[in-house]
């Protein structure tokens, strides 16, 4: 069987990567086609030393910075990829993955990570925050925009089969594209993150400092808590918005962007892990219940597969209803009043495993290559 692996773009190693890697694990001999390789050679580990395929774009003018600018000529970039030769074709979807062209004889199964969020639900605070609500500029991204939505739900005819990486996605393919999908949760390396029963008197919060991950609700909510501790890890635009809400509190402490060793460190001696955002999936919120540490999250996205919350007999954390400081200092408040076992929580994680996944897509492609010779 000759198997084709089909992704958008490599240039981090990131969490639409890590299902490449499971992909590439699991079908070792598989060819991976990418619009363009821009992928530091520290990070390349997972490729295995394979060779990698590219569109066109790998080689217009400064692709190598600014290859998204270049998203009105991806469709036609996926839609050039030769994939007639293989049984089966899995792609690795957040963009226009899903439009690789197939034929009859023919398996595609899109693991998909979301539809194109900046063309439908959230254009309109895309197009403000890149300043692009008004002006010629807006006004020809806006165009660009609806050719992208009639392509993408268009182009979701394509793979006979569409997996969705939580819920929540499975919710926003079935708005955005009127398809049902199966929910596979993507791989989180939990053995990495080792069980530790014993935890110290401080919350966590680490990810990127962007927007949408609502860190200054965070640390609004611990400056109004004087008497709780507060460990923020991580950096990025939003940083000078979050140190701003923190207020110069002496209990918020700031570490910028650690180790891994030291995360995992920190997330394994906290007392809750706290995330404000609507996330995809989460795979942080994983991570830290690897660890054995629950988590007090935003309560819609797709946390909500991840964390079990009372009235469940093993409850591995809770959710606040909306994303306000104060939804979050009830929340704390909740939890200290609430037992929880760290086993429990280390329990609930290996449900999202690399294993887990891997037996999944093992298992799908299995049934959609028998349903074809049938």
């Amino acid at each position: 069987m000759k198997v084709a692996i089909v992704h958008e773009w490599l240039d981090s190693f990131a969490g639409s990567e890590r299902v490449v890697e499971q992909f590439l694990a699991e079908w070792p001999e598989a060819d991976l086609f990418v619009l363009c390789d821009f992928m530091p050679e520290a990070e390349r580990g997972f490729l295995g030393g394979r060779p990698v395929r590219t569109s066109f774009i790998q080689r217009l003018p400064f692709a190598r910075k600014h290859f998204r600018k270049y998203l009105g000529l991806m469709p036609l970039a996926v839609e050039q990829f030769d994939l007639s030769g293989y049984d089966l074709v899995l792609s690795s979807s957040h963009a226009v993955a899903k439009g690789a062209i197939t034929g009859p004889g023919q398996v595609h199964v899109s693991y998909v990570h979301s539809p194109m969020r900046y063309a439908w639900d959230l254009q309109h605070q895309y197009l403000r925050e890149a300043g692009l609500d008004r002006g010629l500029k807006g006004l020809y991204t806006r165009r660009l925009l609806h050719r992208m939505r009639m392509w993408d739900r268009a182009s979701a005819a394509a793979p006979d089969v569409v997996l969705a990486n939580s819920t929540y996605i499975a919710e926003r393919i079935r708005k955005a594209w009127r398809r049902e999908s199966i929910v596979v949760h993507p791989p989180v390396d939990v053995e990495r993150f080792a069980l530790r029963a014993e935890k110290e008197d401080f919350y966590l919060t680490a990810s990127r400092m962007v927007p949408y991950k609502r860190i200054e609700l965070i640390a609004e909510a611990f400056r109004r808590m004087p008497g709780r501790r507060l460990v923020v890890v991580g950096d990025g635009t939003n940083e000078a918005r979050v140190r701003e809400a923190a207020g110069g509190a002496p209990n918020i402490e700031f570490r910028g962007r650690v180790s891994t060793a030291e995360l995992v460190r920190l997330t394994q001696a906290a007392r809750a892990a706290v995330f404000a955002a609507e996330e995809d999936f989460g795979i942080a919120t994983v991570e830290a219940q690897a660890c054995g540490t629950p988590v007090i999250a935003f309560g819609k996205g797709g946390a909500r597969d991840i964390i079990v919350a009372p009235p469940a007999g093993q409850p591995t954390g809770l959710f606040f209803a909306e994303q306000s400081a104060g939804a979050i200092i009830a929340a704390v408040e909740r939890f200290e009043t609430l037992a929880f076992v760290p086993q429990d929580c280390r329990t609930n994680a290996g449900r999202f495993s690399r294993e887990a996944f891997r037996a999944a897509m093992r298992r799908i492609a299995r049934e959609a290559l028998e349903g074809l010779q049938g």
